[in-house]
């Protein structure tokens, strides 16, 4: 294993080749070798035909699963094709921010094992009306400054766009036996923070250019809210999420019951709201609140 760099994408019904070609570009500012490694994970043939002639590019890699095998395996399987000492994890629909994103990562790579750059969103809301709560909710909680995530390291990881150092996924691997979507950075931020694997937070972060319509944000969404009370209930949680706060504070006050039916009241309501050109945030924290009292 080198002292080089393993780009580590997985891939799912998203055409890369313009987040390939851009780090293709800026490979050269990293010192070592560099790789880019692309698995397929079960995607639309229609994407595997726009992702297909990648494989002939110097330096990259591309490969086909027959089915998909989910989001932390698929991650696991890249890191183990990985031949280099630092592997960046980035996401499908991820857009570089300039020119000076490898740049920045080699520069940073000897402050810790573990370096998360944060994720923007476009300042300007989506054309599409559908898609404007996903920007919404990245816009306002997930975009966030470094000093900010730095408050918490541990609990503000994220998969996409982290740098580590190899051994460090190879003694904490994602964990396969989450059922259902979602999480696999809570538990993996979890692990880290026992073991203290140090982390530190860059402002480097990449463009999530894939919103999901509405619809489909909110059943992802409940998924990971069911994932959430896996491990809540199995007492699986390091630092705990506002969600998990709000329950652990109604179940000291004796208000679950309650809460639960008059959110069932207004679930109908809520999900209403989200569906529409103007919807709340407060709204879909309630809804959250309803998915998870529900299956607690």
């Amino acid at each position: 294993m080198t002292s080089g760099l393993s780009i580590l994408i997985p891939v799912f019904n998203w055409d890369v080749n313009a987040l390939v070609e851009a780090l293709l570009v800026q490979q050269a500012d990293w010192p070592g070798p560099v790789e880019i490694i692309l698995l397929d994970d079960g995607s639309r043939e229609k994407f595997r035909i726009l992702n297909r002639a990648l494989a002939g590019r110097l330096g990259v890699l591309y490969q086909e699963l027959p089915h998909n095998i989910g989001r932390a395996a698929i991650r696991n399987r890249l890191a183990a094709a990985a031949r280099h000492e630092w592997l960046l994890l980035l996401d499908n629909d991820s857009l570089l921010p300039d020119n000076q994103f490898i740049i920045r990562y080699a520069a940073a790579r000897h402050r810790a094992p573990v370096l998360i750059g944060g994720t923007s969103y476009a300042p300007a809301p989506p054309a599409e009306a559908a898609l404007y709560l996903r920007w919404l909710y990245g816009r306002e909680r997930e975009a966030r400054a470094a000093a900010v995530r730095q408050r918490a390291p541990h609990a503000q990881l994220t998969i996409n766009n982290a740098l580590l150092h190899a051994n460090v996924l190879a003694r904490f691997p994602l964990d396969e036996q989450l059922a259902g979507y979602g999480h696999e950075d809570t538990r993996f931020g979890q692990a880290l923070a026992q073991a203290q694997i140090p982390i530190i937070h860059l402002d480097n972060p990449v463009l999530h250019a894939g919103l999901e319509p509405a619809a489909e944000f909110l059943h992802k969404s409940e998924q990971a809210v069911h994932t959430l009370v896996q491990l809540f209930r199995t007492d699986q949680l390091g630092d705990e999420s506002r969600l998990t706060q709000t329950v652990r504070r109604l179940q000291r006050l004796g208000l679950v019951p309650a809460t639960r039916l008059a959110l069932n009241f207004l679930a109908p309501v809520l999900q209403r709201n989200l569906l529409s050109r103007r919807p709340g945030l407060r709204q879909f924290d309630l809804l959250k609140l309803h998915w998870f009292l529900t299956r607690l």
